[in-house]
């Protein structure tokens, strides 16, 4: 183990268990003042399990947690709070009914005698969300911000502790490219400050850009520490799953220009969110739909399948105009989505794994009362499909990796046997080797004559699966970009508004 005597915070041969099921063994880790050291491993690692148990949120089985060299027996993250160790978790802990000047200050608020000083938590707030270059108003309540907001307010509450080691479990999920510059921007002046930050991020070009340090774990135990200047992104893909990672995106197959087009939107308008939108899809194709986060995609793709309202605009389905009112409505014509918020709208996280996966048609399984046989033989066939891996069988959702997660969403959507699948960012927060499996079995669907549609704002995911790219700015479908026309300057171009439908407009504004 590295040097604790000038540590901030270190973890000491950290094994942790579940129910008889070892998580962690005998991992070390040391958090030195003015750094920022990056954790990175597979989903399933044991990487959130470790800063839990470094922040209070849970005990180690055995080992140590020591801040400045001493040994600490946290019993609640308060305690580790007090001690200066703060954690923004990668799943939002907020209260939705309560403001955002409410939810900072939540069980630490600022008093003058026995009332609430209001007036000076809300100087506080403005002055933490003005650090972060956001203009969220602190009287706001949480339900009504976007999910971008949200993940700021998570931030904003962080530093308004007197924080001496800052754990951010996969920050910039939901980040804007602005905001995420904004936020490297801010861990630069902590740095300065003296604060030991601790960065959990899937996404390996940001660790090039602000770790100092790396730490792999795979499969619970530690794999490899060292300087990040030492490893590309290709040597710590390799560290993280244990192979060599080749042939990442496979090779896009041949979409003829006379395949029917299967699904079509026409002129599509979503109040305050899509301005006269249409596209159309083809059978065996992978559509893409670029943008900058709040451009409108996902309110286009959900007013289609009946889960937001529209004003104006016509559905075809296989040349056929359709009303979808509600998103079963669009289940019966075997459309299926697979939401961007899985823990939010996709899962049930406190439900089993077997009646997550058979809920959207459980009534396959009703005669009348449920087949468990048959609800048992579909989930063991959906583990072995796609390859979900459990603690034990009766595990709840919540108690699954986020790549598990996400892939036990694939399963539940995927039991409609749909002919369109309709994926909202399908790997946000999840690691190398979960991305690889899923961007193959996208292309096992357009194989079989299955039609997809991706939106994502992962760039690399676009150009490397996308047949065409319809791309969005500001509730505007400024063009689709054909194979030939799909790179990275293109999209950004029309993604912007520089190039495209409104193009003119931008300029003169």
């Amino acid at each position: 183990m590295e040097s604790i005597h000038d540590s901030v915070l270190a973890g000491r041969r950290i094994c942790r268990s579940f129910s008889g099921n070892q998580v962690l063994f005998d991992v070390d880790l040391v958090l030195r003042a003015g750094e920022v050291h990056a954790l990175l491993g597979e989903n399933g690692a044991g990487k959130s399990t470790l800063v839990r148990i470094l922040a209070g949120y849970l005990s180690p089985s055995s080992g140590d947690v020591l801040v400045g060299g001493e040994q600490r027996q946290y019993r609640s993250s308060g305690e580790a709070e007090s001690d200066g160790i703060v954690m923004i978790h990668q799943e939002l802990a907020l209260a939705d009914q309560l403001s955002v000047e409410e939810n900072i200050f939540l069980g630490r608020e600022i008093r003058q005698g026995p009332f609430l000083d209001r007036s000076a938590m809300r100087a506080r707030c403005r002055e933490a969300l003005a650090a972060l270059e956001s203009d969220v108003d602190p009287r706001q309540r949480i339900k009504e911000l976007s999910t971008s907001d949200q993940q700021m307010v998570e931030i904003a509450k962080a530093i308004t502790h007197d924080v001496r080691v800052l754990i951010m479990d996969e920050p910039t999920a939901a980040l804007t490219e602005h905001e995420v510059q904004v936020l490297f921007a801010l861990i630069a002046r902590l740095r300065e400050r003296g604060v030991a930050i601790l960065y959990i991020s899937h996404k390996l070009r940001e660790i090039a850009q602000i770790a100092d340090r790396v730490t792999v774990l795979r499969d619970g135990r530690l794999i490899e520490t060292g300087l990040a200047s030492a490893y590309d992104t290709e040597e710590l893909s390799r560290l993280m799953v244990g192979r060599e990672i080749t042939e990442m995106y496979p090779a896009r197959a041949v979409v003829s220009e006379q395949a029917p087009v299967v699904l079509e939107a026409r002129d599509i308008v979503v109040p305050r969110a899509v301005h006269h939108a249409s596209f159309s899809l083809r059978q065996g194709e992978v559509l893409g739909f670029g943008g900058v986060v709040g451009a409108g995609r996902t309110a286009l793709i959900e007013s289609i399948l009946g889960l937001r309202r529209r004003s104006a605009g016509q559905v075809l389905h296989k040349g056929q105009p359709v009303i979808f009112r509600h998103l079963r409505d669009a289940v019966r014509h075997r459309i299926a989505y697979l939401t961007e918020d899985r823990k939010g709208k996709g899962l049930v996280l406190n439900m089993g794994l077997r009646p997550n996966l058979t809920l959207m048609n459980l009534r396959d399984y009703c005669h009348p009362l449920i087949d468990r046989r048959r609800e048992d033989q579909a989930f063991d066939a959906a583990v072995e499909r796609f390859d979900i891996r459990l603690r034990t069988q009766a595990s709840t959702v919540a108690e699954l990796s986020g790549g598990n997660q996400q892939k036990l969403l694939l399963a539940k959507v995927m039991s409609i046997d749909p002919e369109i699948v309709i994926i909202n960012e399908p790997t946000r927060g999840i690691d190398v080797g979960t991305k690889q499996e899923i961007y193959h079995f996208i292309r096992e669907l357009t194989d079989a004559g299955k039609s997809v549609i991706l939106i994502s704002s992962e760039m690399s995911e676009l150009i490397g699966l996308s047949h065409r790219v319809a791309v969005m700015c500001a509730g505007v479908l400024t063009g689709i970009l054909e194979e030939e026309q799909i790179s990275e300057q293109e999209i950004m171009q029309y993604a912007s508004g520089i190039k495209g439908v409104g193009a003119d407009e931008q300029r003169r504004a």
